[in-house]
């Protein structure tokens, strides 16, 4: 299974919480095969960047377009077959084992059980786990083999866009550096349009091909990561990237 990955276009989208604007106007467009890191202070709209995507949200203003036709927020089941879902903490259901974990979209979309089982077999190959865990239950699992399963599960149905919403944030930092190093050999080999929320910067700057900054509602820079440390388009981009202690030391080993 190969799908094009697809295009997710933002035009003059805007999202308020009551008296609270999260987004104000955003004009973007997310190419296909790309990965975009998002990032921003707690409370930029980050995560409700992604919601608007899913249809877990939909625009209080403008549309968003999936390959130049406007997301339809009353049919959102087939909107969600197209995505896969990755989120901070895995969200396994903790009473289904991990086998029924990964297979249960393919469940609900009817497939055979020989397709199933073969992309079992070719998805725990792809995240580096090994068949004896499926018999287990999440609480049996390290914080890295349930965000691995989560991952597989998201990537299940091999859907063209892949949303993450800080999906290696609660790992300790050297499972956090392995995953980090996984995504990267994942992306690659997937070529799927890939949308992900983080707060670190330096994460961004490791993962994504492109990176945006929210802040209050707007984008303040769109660029490669790299550009917002050596063409800082705005005094705010500049205490924002300096408030990394270890962005100019990445930055120093990459030259």
């Amino acid at each position: 299974m190969n799908p094009m990955a697809i295009e997710i276009r933002f035009e003059e989208v805007s999202f308020s919480y009551r008296q609270t604007s999260v987004l104000r106007h955003v004009t973007v467009a997310l190419h296909p095969a790309q990965t975009v890191t998002v990032v921003g202070k707690s409370g930029c709209g980050k995560s409700t960047f992604l919601k608007l995507i899913n249809g877990l949200l939909a625009p209080q203003e403008g549309s968003i377009l999936l390959d130049q036709a406007p997301i339809d927020y009353a049919q959102v089941c087939p909107l969600r077959r197209k995505m896969g879902y990755v989120m901070q903490e895995a969200a396994l259901f903790p009473h289904l084992t991990v086998k029924e974990n990964l297979v249960l979209l393919a469940r609900l979309d009817h497939w055979a059980e020989e397709a199933i089982e073969g992309r079992v077999r070719e998805l725990l190959r792809l995240v580096n786990l090994e068949d004896p865990l499926l018999p287990k239950y999440p609480s049996a699992l390290s914080g890295g083999q349930r965000q691995r399963i989560a991952i597989a599960r998201a990537l299940f149905l091999d859907p063209p866009i892949l949303l993450m919403d800080e999906p290696f944030s609660a790992l300790d930092p050297i499972t956090r550096k392995e995953l980090q190093d996984e995504f990267i050999a994942l992306k690659q080999r997937l070529a799927k349009t890939v949308v992900m929320v983080t707060h670190d910067f330096a994460e961004a700057l490791r993962l994504g091909d492109r990176a945006i900054l929210l802040s209050e509602g707007q984008i303040h820079q769109d660029s490669p990561p790299w550009e917002f440390i050596t063409r800082p388009k705005s005094d705010l981009i500049v205490s924002f990237t300096h408030s990394f202690a270890t962005l100019q030391t990445l930055w120093e080993k990459k030259g």
